[in-house]
């Protein structure tokens, strides 16, 4: 199953995890944002859970409701064999109304942001009562984001006897003393980000006079860069969306992701990003988190991070599966000490460039792609729609090529498929004149 899914080695912390969890014993991990870490408490989640029984066994929290649908994507891949399986989705979005008739013939896996998982604690729509096994993912996001308190009650209602799991990028006092109190002498597992770092990420900072000349330095490096994603960090919500709209302006695809947003738009900011309708997403460290994007050509902190361990989570986000990466770093002179902290932290140097200056090794490899426009169906999951379905529209129905199909995202009631620009207009013209599954459904151009 696993080589079907293209995964023929394990990364460190998929190593140590695996055997652990699979004896049942608590076990605490700490390693960087994609480092594997959902293969490594899924996999062994999936072997444990007894499928003839449909009550929640497992439980996973998470900070976002774009990581839990990450998480889910996840588990619903690998299980994929298994006859019966149920996986939900609790968390912000849908009413909880809905997500309780959608348990209404049972479930195995629960994934779930705190909040909501309590709400339905309360209601009493949930039990906790066979509970086997419940994992934190990103339990040290979960506490900066202040869920603490939820995390604590939905631990104290679960079963004593229950395996407790945490994975976290960093380990904090807080989740220390967590551990301390709610797991029985967990294994504890700490991966070297310093040997970790893919050694194909080049990192540069460039040092403006000003704080308000970072917007235009970003633009010029994008626009000469081109890149095909660009994941671009700020500090606080209002620069991101004012960030994006200067970028939007000298025709850069940019948008912004941070948590003003209701849940559909999130969505398909999110989405128009994965599927290269949107090349730069500017956004804050807490609405990147869960941002499911395999291949990111450039991260950019238009904002340094104090903390070296964050500056090394975002820059992480590139560089993965071989390819090269690129960490754009915007600061003024004082600024400085922070890149030796991040030298060490790395173990890899940073370029300087002074104000008005250029890098002479500037990565001239990044991934480029044809430019993509997104197709916005009025149908998905709970109708019954399929990749496929999608795909054979454009391709059978319609005559396009593959290559100009990108990425297919299916959400619960609508769904993005990203198409050639030059060829989108025409395409959704005939969607909406023809039919998916052989029904008419209402298809708009984002």
């Amino acid at each position: 199953m696993l080589a079907e899914l293209g995964l023929t080695s394990m990364t460190p912390i998929q190593a140590g995890a695996i055997p652990v969890l699979l004896q049942g014993r608590d076990f605490s991990g700490q390693s960087k944002t994609g480092s594997g870490k959902t293969l490594a408490f899924a996999l062994p989640l999936l072997q444990l859970n007894r499928l003839e029984k449909r009550v929640l066994q497992s439980l996973v929290l998470c900070p976002t409701r774009e990581l839990c649908t990450q998480v889910a994507r996840e588990f619903r891949k690998l299980g994929r064999r298994l006859p019966g399986l149920q996986v939900q989705i609790l968390a912000g979005g849908p009413p909880v109304r809905v997500q309780t008739a959608s348990m209404a013939q049972g479930l195995h896996i629960a994934v779930a942001t705190p909040g909501r998982m309590l709400d339905h604690l309360r209601r009493g729509t949930v039990s906790l009562q066979h509970l086997n096994r419940l994992v934190l993912d990103e339990a040290d996001r979960m506490l900066d984001m202040g869920f603490a308190g939820e995390i604590r009650d939905i631990l104290a209602q679960a079963p004593q006897n229950r395996q407790t799991i945490y994975f976290s990028a960093t380990m904090e006092a807080a989740l220390l003393e967590m551990s301390n109190l709610f797991q029985r002498s967990p294994v504890r597992l700490t991966i070297d980000h310093r040997t970790d770092l893919p050694p194909q990420i080049q990192q540069v900072f460039f040092e403006v006079d000003e704080v308000s000349h970072k917007a235009a330095t970003l633009s010029r490096l994008l626009q000469q860069l081109n890149p095909k994603s660009a994941l671009v960090f700020c500090h606080l919500k209002a620069t991101a969306a004012e960030l994006a709209r200067q970028l939007s302006q000298v025709g850069l695809a940019a948008d912004a992701l941070h948590g003003d947003l209701d849940q559909a738009e999130r969505d398909r900011a999110m989405a128009l990003f994965r599927n290269g309708s949107t090349r730069v997403l500017v956004a804050t460290d807490v609405a990147a988190r869960g941002l499911d994007v395999i291949e990111l050509d450039v991260v950019v902190n238009h904002d340094l991070p104090g903390l070296p361990e964050v500056y090394l989570h975002r820059i992480g986000r590139t560089g993965r599966a071989g390819q090269t990466g690129l960490a754009l770093n915007l600061g003024l002179a004082r600024e400085h000490s922070k890149l030796d902290l991040y030298e060490r932290t790395t173990g890899s140097p940073v370029e300087r460039v002074a104000p008005g200056q250029h890098s002479p090794n500037l990565a001239s490899n990044l991934n480029r792609a044809p430019a993509m426009t997104t197709l916005h169906i009025w149908a998905g999951r709970q109708q019954k729609m399929r990749p496929g379905d999608i795909l054979g529209a454009l391709t059978g129905d319609i005559g396009l090529d593959k290559a100009d199909v990108g990425k297919i995202e299916i959400l619960d009631r609508i769904s993005y498929v990203a198409v050639s620009s030059q060829l989108a207009r025409g395409a959704a013209e005939k969607l909406r004149a023809g039919s998916i599954k052989g029904r008419k459904v209402r298809v708009d151009v984002v």
